[in-house]
């Protein structure tokens, strides 16, 4: 008869390493902010017009997470965004509730631990504002 060995499950996670990129992080931030109500864009008004000049550069990306700045550790992360949101929200109430989406999409997407995330309103859309070069977060 043939024996079988006991095989005992392995926590593979002893079995390497993962390391994320701050870039990873950046990007998970700026899209999880992005969903939240009364946001309009992510980044000062300079750097999204630097991000759109980017995208028409050759080899520029296409990917930008203007506004969002990244410390990533092994376990833990720290973040500072810079937002603009919509005239009319109450910036307290958006504030949390960028923090809160941040904090839930990066710890459940990386496993890392958010230890802050610093927000800067830098300017409110006015209803009949244009916008030389719209990138709005989406």
């Amino acid at each position: 008869m043939t024996e079988f060995a006991e095989r005992r499950p392995r926590n593979t996670g002893d079995l390497g390493r993962t390391t994320i990129a701050d870039g990873v992080v950046e990007k998970i931030a700026y899209l999880a902010a992005g969903d939240v109500a009364g946001v309009h864009a992510l980044g000062s008004g300079l750097s999204r017009s630097v991000g759109a000049l980017r995208k028409r550069v050759p080899g520029g990306g296409t990917t930008t997470t203007h506004g969002v700045k990244v410390e990533v550790g092994e376990k833990q992360t720290a973040l500072d965004l810079d937002i603009v949101v919509e005239y009319g929200e109450v910036i307290p109430e958006v504030s949390k509730a960028v923090r809160e989406n941040v904090i839930s999409a990066v710890e459940r997407m990386t496993g890392l631990e958010v230890v802050e995330v610093n927000i800067a309103v830098s300017d409110v859309r006015l209803p009949d504002e244009e916008e030389e070069a719209p990138d709005r977060v989406q």
